[in-house]
């Protein structure tokens, strides 16, 4: 094996049929790339600049959409590019790297999707003690979790792959995955630990699947109980439902394909199943969320107007709201839109 040369640029001739539609493709992804950067970025903003949008609920959904923005990030670009180029490569390193943050946001979503299906048990299987359990600073550490986790194991992934000695350069997909660059190692490269991380990885987020299912057998346990419960399931648990639904068919669809996927299949089938985790979710987060969730939608529909809704007004009026302390309460509801 010592005339295996090193490869340091791999070949990606998923996009070599086409050739005859390319510049309709270009068009179209660039506005897909657009509107995900635009629904994503809307609701952050949104989310971070309302203080009372400031809760558990709120905050899950902003970072699914940072994490959208980050995961797309690896993608889009590098896709759009190639799609001008009339050579489809990219090296090593960037290989390892698109992998990385591709398939590390991928995990994060799964965590993310975990947590809030805590939060929603909390919620509305265990009231009383969500606001003390379900604070800022523990949201905080749950979402930093979801997203260390999946850069650690990932980070140990791209280690472990780097050091395998690769006999081909020759990818058919339009995107790195790190499974097929184990594929290329030379027949003698150890791929032992590779696998066990990889298997360990897929315990790990299935588990987050099952933890899923079981919170969702208690919430709907407890909604069918009155009728304030099934309100609350229906607009806050559905979105989350289908989000989870959408994420599972993905995660079958995409294992199924890389592992026994078949090569008699259309190039074209192929592209789009190794990408619907980059396409689906990054518009459905906010989609769903932005629309279903009655504040966000309201705050997109009907902002705040300029002028004389001050922080110190905003904060009477709530005030107003809860206490009634003030004597000209109805004229600081007029002032400001709350």
């Amino acid at each position: 094996m010592d005339n295996v040369s090193i490869v340091r640029i791999f070949i990606l001739t998923g996009l070599n049929e086409t050739n005859n539609y390319r510049v309709a493709l270009f068009t179209l992804t660039l506005l897909y790339y657009c509107m995900i950067l635009f629904f994503n970025l809307t609701i952050i903003m949104i989310i971070i600049l309302d203080k009372n949008l400031h809760e558990p609920m709120h905050i899950l959904l902003c970072s699914f959409c940072i994490n959208g923005l980050y995961g797309t990030a690896g993608f889009y670009p590098k896709f759009i590019f190639d799609l001008l180029s009339s050579s489809h490569v990219i090296s090593y390193e960037a290989c390892l790297l698109q992998d990385f943050v591709m398939y590390s946001s991928f995990c994060s979503d799964l965590s993310i999707l975990a947590v809030r299906a805590y939060d929603r048990y909390l919620a509305i299987c265990r009231p009383l003690h969500y606001h003390s359990f379900m604070t800022k600073r523990r949201v905080g550490q749950m979402v930093c979790f979801s997203w260390i986790t999946p850069l650690c194991i990932f980070s140990i992934n791209v280690v472990l792959t780097s050091r395998l000695r690769l006999c081909s350069k020759n990818m058919k997909k339009i995107l790195c995955v790190n499974w097929i660059i184990v594929k290329l190692a030379c027949p003698d490269a150890n791929t032992i630990s590779n696998n066990i991380i990889a298997y360990f990885t897929m315990f790990l987020y299935v588990s987050h699947g099952f933890f899923v299912i079981w919170t969702y057998m208690h919430l709907i346990k407890t909604s069918v109980r009155s009728k304030d419960d099934r309100v609350k399931f229906m607009q806050t648990c559905v979105p989350h439902l289908a989000l989870l639904t959408t994420f599972v068919s993905i995660i079958v669809i995409d294992f199924m394909s890389i592992r026994f996927g078949s090569t008699n299949l259309p190039q074209s089938l192929q592209n789009f199943i190794s990408i619907e985790f980059l396409l689906i979710p990054p518009v459905l987060n906010p989609l769903i969320y932005g629309f279903k969730l009655s504040k966000i939608r309201h705050r997109i529909l009907e902002p705040s107007p300029p002028g004389p809704c001050s922080n110190h007004a905003i904060l009477l009026c709530n005030v107003c709201d809860v206490r009634m302390l003030y004597k000209h309460s109805t004229k600081s509801k007029e002032m400001c839109v709350c």
